[in-house]
């Protein structure tokens, strides 16, 4: 059915904060655009414990290597500490965006969308966006991440539902994690605290078991331990101890880590937009509770110990901080 020209034109004019709008001009490319925020120097901070243990359990593994095998004990332990630069080897990236991340590439249309969106977001920052890949992640979920070097991924939900402006807001605030160092950091913190974590997870799988093993074989087990935490704490005076005492800090620095790339968006003027997107992501939530209410299903609130450990603040701390940036603007 036709519609008369007059109808067209009483339409409602589409929303402004549908609205991305193009930047006309040159765009200024900073020639430093990325660096080490206060946040990222907390977490490498944080980590250096574990990533002293990795270290310590590395020379052990690669020491017990050149006596059983033959090769300097230099070789595997300077692999391991030179690997991490992997991580910013465009290849490598795309193998941990594939294989880790469970990334894809954009179809046509996604990079259609994407690629527009981002220009306009790069622009605003200053920053060259051809540094950066684009992936997709299939996903019925709102959501996006920054990793490695130059990775941003977004979730294909978030291309089909979210308008360009609050798509913007969102890559806005994964670029904030990209400028701030924190996407990188979180990567080599990882890979650097690995061994550490496979041998505590090692230690603990023996712990559960030390039961079904003889007196003596449970004795050599925990004397070994022993010997190589006291051996440890010694050489590093102490702070081998300091991850059990920590992990509470890294989520508050990663907790701020996250408001700090907020306030990146919000500087770039995607507050309003990445509002609308925590809005309705609280609006979800609270939508899906009361369906499971209303069903009979228990819905069981956080604690304080898990609020505490959470690597993200929930969406009203988040909500506050940029209601407050916004503030300040006017």
């Amino acid at each position: 059915m036709s519609v008369p020209y007059e109808s067209e034109h009483r339409r409602k004019p589409p929303d402004p904060m549908d609205d991305l709008s193009s930047r006309a001009g040159r765009v200024h490319i900073s020639a430093r655009h990325r660096g080490v925020d206060a946040t990222t120097l907390g977490h490498l901070t944080l980590q250096l414990p574990q990533v002293l243990t990795s270290s310590a359990v590395v020379f052990v593994v690669s020491y017990a290597v050149a006596v059983l095998l033959g090769p300097p004990w230099w070789i595997p332990f300077g692999c391991w500490v030179v690997s991490g630069g992997l991580a910013f080897h465009r290849p490598c990236e795309r193998l941990l965006a594939r294989w880790l991340y469970r990334l894809r590439y954009p179809t046509p249309e996604e990079d259609r969308k994407l690629a527009s969106v981002w220009r306009q977001v790069t622009a605003r920052a200053g920053v060259d966006g051809d540094t950066y890949q684009l992936w997709v992640e299939d996903s019925a979920g709102i959501n996006a991440m920054a990793a490695a070097g130059h990775i941003v991924g977004v979730t294909s939900h978030s291309l089909r539902t979210l308008t360009p402006a609050q798509l913007a807001g969102v890559l806005a605030h994964e670029l904030g994690h990209h400028v701030g160092g924190h996407a990188w950091a979180s990567l080599l913190t990882f890979w650097y605290t690995l061994p550490a974590r496979i041998t505590w997870r090692l230690l603990r799988w023996l712990a559960a078991r030390v039961d079904r093993v003889s007196v003596g074989v449970a004795a050599l087990v925990i004397g070994v331990f022993g010997a190589t935490m006291f051996a440890l704490a010694a050489a590093t005076y102490g702070l081998v101890l300091l991850p059990l005492v920590t992990p509470c800090l890294v989520a508050a620095v990663s907790r701020r880590a996250e408001l700090r790339a907020d306030e990146h968006a919000a500087e770039l003027g995607f507050a309003e937009h990445l509002m609308t997107v925590l809005s309705a992501d609280l609006h979800r939530e609270a939508t899906a509770r009361a369906d499971a209410s209303a069903m009979g299903v228990r819905v069981e609130e956080e604690g304080v110990i898990a609020r505490l450990l959470s690597s993200h603040p929930d969406p009203h701390t988040r909500l506050h901080h940029l209601r407050t940036h916004l503030e300040r603007g006017r």
